[in-house]
């Protein structure tokens, strides 16, 4: 898919927001991130976008650039980027196996011999160390990515070419999230009961940071879009801030997926009359649509 999904929990995904997405995809220390955050010319700073952005209470708003103290306050915290002010509930916090072990130790009864107790404790450990660590879910990392014959095109071509299919891109990305507001986003509201009393219900919209990104991990050009979703949304109904009914999303984006490259395809045609045709990628992989003229052996 051209749309991959990363869940980003709170505290472990704001470090990787640090090291990775807000710099440029790598692997990064966050000092080292944080200085080529500012200071580093060829990834350019992320930049706010949702519909969503109009329900909070700072001065934020489309298109504007993104602030690490910003990035921290919303995917660390859950908060208003510009004021600090909370949105919705707080994260919640989860022990860690240390703790559980500890708290299961303290209640061992007093009676027992040394070799018993630390029979029961070693089973404790165990036990423990087997169970997953909870984390609140902080936001969604969407990668929009152009395919491969897009990123070879742009990256032997003129400036002036290179900024068309760049807003190609970014112009394909803003749809998506349309759509994704529109037909997507929701959050979910009611004390869940014997029958599922749940109910979906609208949202003022998203609240994303957008990095725009020019190669690869490995150093290959590859023009992509990091989106990364707040996990905070606001319901129409009583305007208050909930989570991201993260089901509907995950079951969305390969549709999401799928728009973005047709309307990626209708944009660059209109403005380099390229052609597009279909290319087998092998055993157990969906067919690809590359550009006409852009051969397999310069891609690879």
């Amino acid at each position: 898919m051209t749309i991959s999904i990363r869940v980003m929990a709170a505290g472990d995904g704001y470090r990787y927001l640090l090291s990775s997405v807000v710099t440029g995809d790598g692997d990064r220390d966050t000092a080292t991130a944080l200085t080529r955050y500012y200071l580093e010319s060829g990834t350019p700073p992320g930049t706010w976008i949702g519909s969503g952005l109009s329900g909070l209470s700072g001065d934020v708003a489309d298109g504007d650039s993104v602030s690490e103290e910003q990035l921290r306050r919303l995917m660390g915290y859950g908060q208003d980027p510009s004021t600090g002010e909370q949105l919705g509930r707080p994260y919640r916090k989860f022990a860690a196996a240390t703790e559980r072990v500890q708290r299961r130790v303290e209640k061992l009864p007093e009676a027992l011999t040394v070799d018993e107790r630390a029979t029961q404790v070693g089973l404790i450990e165990a036990e423990e160390a087997s169970k997953p660590t909870g984390a609140p879910v902080a936001g969604f990392d969407l990668t929009f990515s152009v395919p491969k014959s897009v990123s070879t095109l742009w990256a032997v071509a003129d400036g002036g070419t290179q900024a068309l299919i760049a807003q190609a891109h970014r112009a394909a990305v803003q749809e998506v999230i349309e759509l994704l507001e529109r037909d997507v986003a929701a959050t979910r509201v009611g004390a869940k009961g014997p029958r599922g009393a749940v109910a979906q219900v609208p949202v003022r919209g998203v609240i994303a940071a957008a990095y725009d990104h020019y190669d690869s991990r490995a150093s290959d050009p590859q023009l992509h879009t990091h989106v990364v979703f707040a996990n905070r949304v606001q319901a129409v109904r009583d305007g208050k801030w909930r989570t991201l009914d993260s089901r509907a999303l995950h079951a969305a984006v390969t549709g999401l997926s799928e728009h973005y490259n047709a309307v990626l395809a209708d944009r660059i045609t209109q403005v380099l009359g390229v052609g597009w045709e279909a290319r087998e990628r092998g055993v157990g992989r969906s067919t690809a649509w590359e550009i006409t003229g852009v051969s397999q052996g310069l891609m690879d």
